[in-house]
């Protein structure tokens, strides 16, 4: 293939001083670049995070494999809120037209599937996913969020993100001053209450189990006329996951609209811990102003870095990191 100076002489053009050596694209290189599998950088994960780095990455140019196996942390959740523009549309609906504004840029793939297996190398990272298929890039981001882990009271699941909620500022609009519960125990019952009572004044600590709550704290939830019901919870009775009572092991039941918990999770990828990256002591992945973990060339954005889990932020925080390794890639290039 010619390189632009070897053109321009061919045609001849007088050349004197430098011209890039830029190759000149034609049908046949076009199609190589759809068949290989080395590219500037990987991104695992093809959520709101993932999708708003590689829409930056591919306006800076740069080629970027997306790999997402389809399982969001929110795909029950009905609707979205608090991200501008998009407040109201349903999860499928704002990733759907994400999908289709990245697909626009010519330099950015997105597949369908697993990455199961992630290796340093000397020139930055191979990924395997879980058909077989290996990627290289020289660099890496993450954007695979966090799996809840849910609690075993039947009815929790179904209604997690639809009536059980994780976040007020996301859905407590959406059931403000409705009879609603918070579902946990000790210093983590007492800052939910605090915070939701914003939202609601019909509220109720549920400890399922003996309190931990401190006497000064219930006094504090007394005086808010905050309640505490320590009976061990049964179930929860729900219509397609909109929750119509708390029904207790002794055959009580209460009826509520909405209740609040925090849950334990797990890094939805062990990729970036199989590959050195280090945790918080909360289980978040460890990472800098630039997003950049504790392992060269491997940068994190989303949910699996920290606890404030809206579509907004995780946008902001994709943008960002590709921000970063783009500036990065450059500085090693120029």
């Amino acid at each position: 293939m010619l390189d632009r100076r070897d053109f321009l002489q061919q045609s001849g053009i007088v050349v004197s001083g430098f011209v890039a050596n830029i190759p000149l694209l034609n049908s046949s290189k076009k199609s190589k670049m759809k068949q290989d599998k080395t590219f500037d950088v990987i991104i695992i994960g093809g959520s709101y995070s993932g999708l708003s780095a590689a829409m930056a990455l591919g306006r800076a140019l740069r080629k970027v494999q997306v790999i997402d196996s389809g399982n969001p942390c929110n795909k029950q959740t009905p609707h979205s809120h608090n991200f501008l523009t998009n407040d109201g549309k349903t999860p499928k609906e704002i990733t759907s037209l994400s999908k289709q504004q990245v697909k626009q840029y010519p330099t950015v793939r997105l597949l369908d599937g697993f990455a199961s297996k992630g290796t340093q190398t000397a020139e930055g990272f191979t990924i395997q996913t879980e058909t077989g298929e290996l990627f290289s890039s020289r660099k890496l981001i993450v954007a695979t969020g966090i799996k809840d882990s849910m609690p075993p009271i039947p009815g929790f699941a179904e209604s997690w993100g639809i009536s059980v909620l994780h976040c007020p500022y996301c859905h407590g609009y959406e059931v403000r001053n409705q009879t609603t519960g918070i579902l946990a125990n000790g210093d983590a019952a007492f800052e939910l209450a605090s915070l939701i009572s914003n939202w609601t004044k019909d509220l109720t600590i549920y400890t399922n189990g003996s309190s931990l709550l401190s006497d000064q704290q219930k006094a504090k939830l007394e005086k808010n006329q905050i309640g505490i019901v320590e009976t061990e919870i049964n179930r929860l009775d729900h219509t397609h996951g909109y929750i119509n009572n708390i029904v207790f092991k002794n055959g009580s039941k209460i009826p509520v609209k909405a209740i609040y918990a925090r849950l334990p999770f797990v890094q939805h990828s062990s990729i970036p811990q199989e590959l050195g990256a280090e945790l918080t002591q909360d289980g978040f992945i460890k990472i800098d102003n630039a997003h950049r973990t504790s392992v060269q060339g491997l940068y994190a954005c989303g949910d699996n870095t920290t606890k404030m889990r809206t579509v907004a932020n995780a946008v902001s925080m994709g943008t960002t990191a590709a921000f970063m390794v783009n500036k990065e890639l450059i500085e090693e290039d120029f």
